[in-house]
Formats: structure tokens, sequence, C-alpha cells
């Protein structure tokens, strides 16, 4: 019984050293692949809460579905609720290596607009979160630091610096520096801090809530998050009200042909 005892202890060591050494850059790459699930159908609702307390809802629908072999991950939400958003599309093609491409239709146009890198940092219809948030940046596009663990609730994580590498992606991203909070044991990242392109504290990302979608895989996807603007006292929170595992979705919907279509 004490071998055995001797053989776990040693192992379990064996693996928090090998956690202790991992880069920042392989935390923040764990974290991108942990969240890259085969396909996802979700409902959503995201909460748009002004300074004064005054709420506008949003209901919406999206699927994600993963291409080129897992290079690229294609996602598109489709506004359902209230009547004035009711038919509005984003599509973007996440791409592991280079820039993504996002698509905007909005029904009073009826025409797709392609998203530049310059808007990206733009607020995405009004919330706190921007177009940049929607989709994870590019790695190569950031240099990133390990600050050490902190935790977050219950949960211990890597404290990451993200810094742009130049003041380009800095000002297409809409920051100077990031600072993300990822799960020891899954790589998801519960909580992300923003500084404005001055240096200052610009906004705050909580995750509440994360679930596990494809557990053969370990993929997760956030189930609840919130972002706090700690400039203006705003807020939005973004809660995924049915969350699925679907890796046969369709294709047809992540073409800017369908997303034309209200």
């Amino acid at each position: 019984m004490r071998f055995y005892s001797l053989v776990i202890s040693f192992c379990v060591t064996i693996v928090a050293i090998a956690q202790a050494e991992l880069t920042a850059n392989e935390v923040i790459s764990r974290g991108e692949d942990a969240i890259r699930v085969q396909g996802v159908q979700a409902v959503s609702t995201m909460r748009i809460i002004d300074e004064k307390g005054t709420e506008r809802v949003r209901k919406m629908k999206q699927a994600t579905k993963l291409f080129d072999k897992g290079e690229t991950e294609k996602r598109l939400i489709r506004f359902m609720e209230p009547a004035d958003v009711k038919g509005t599309g984003l599509l973007t093609f996440d791409y592991k290596s280079k820039d993504d491409d996002i698509w905007l239709y909005m029904p009073a146009l009826r025409k797709v607009r392609r998203i530049v890198s310059t808007e990206k940092a733009k607020t995405f219809l009004g919330s706190e979160f921007s177009y940049s948030d929607m989709a994870p940046p590019s790695m190569d596009d950031f240099t990133f630091k390990l600050l050490g663990d902190e935790n977050v609730g219950n949960i211990s994580c890597y404290q990451v610096e993200w810094t742009p590498k130049d003041e380009k992606v800095a000002k297409e991203n809409g920051f100077s520096k990031r600072i993300t909070f990822s799960g020891k044991d899954d790589f998801v990242v519960r909580k992300s801090i923003y500084f404005d392109l001055d240096g200052k504290l610009l906004k705050e990302l909580i995750v509440h809530e994360v679930k596990e979608l494809d557990t053969k895989n370990h993929k997760f996807r956030a189930m609840n998050l919130e972002m706090i603007n700690k400039q203006n006292n705003r807020r939005s929170t973004l809660v995924n009200e049915t969350l699925e595992f679907s890796p046969d979705v369709d294709d047809k919907y992540f073409t800017t042909g369908y997303l034309e279509r209200e």
C-alpha cells in the first residue's frame, strides 16, 4: 500500500511540475484549442444595461462549425428579437493563422457589409462587447507574459498578459493590454481585464459558468458571460439558454448568401 501511495504522489508531483513549466504562449494556445468545438448550436439572450440601470434585451440564435481540419471556425449569429434588430446577422470566419473575416447583415439595408479590421474595436450592436470580442484574436498579433497564478472564485488560474505587437493591432482590437485568467484544469478563460489605448482600465469580462460540451475530446464553452465597462458603468451579459454539441450542423449556414436570409 505504501508503494502505491508513493507512486500516486510521484505522478501528482510530475503533473504539477509539468503545469508549472508551461509558457504563456502554451497556456493561451491550449485555451484556444479547448473552446474549438466541432459543432455547436445555441439560443442566447443578451442584456444591455446602461449606467442608469435601463435594460434592453435581445434574443439570438447561433451556430458554429470547424472547417479545414480545425484551422477555421465559422460562426453565424442571427438576432430573433426585438423587432428593431430581428434578422440582423453576423458571420465570422475565425482563422488560426490569419486575420478573421467578418460580415454583417442588417435588414434595413438589405445587403451584407464586410467589417474591416479598423472596425473590429467598435461596439457590437450597442453592447459592451466589441466585434473583436466575438472571436478569439490571432495569437501572432500579440506577445504573452505569464504573470503568475490567481484564483477566480474557487478556480485556480494562470494569469497571462497580452500585449499587441504594434500600434495597428492595438487599434484594431481596441486595447493596449489585456490580462486573462485561464483555469489550470481546462485552460478556459474565466476573467479578462482590458486597458484602453492610453493604458487606463477599460472593461472587465467575467465568465460565470462553463460547460463541457464534447466530453470525449474535452471541449468547452462559456454559458454565462458579463462584460463590464469600467469607464461608463455600462454592462452587457450574454447567457446561452440552450447550448448543444452539434458536429453535423449544416454547412449552408456559413455563407454570405445564407446570411442575407431573414
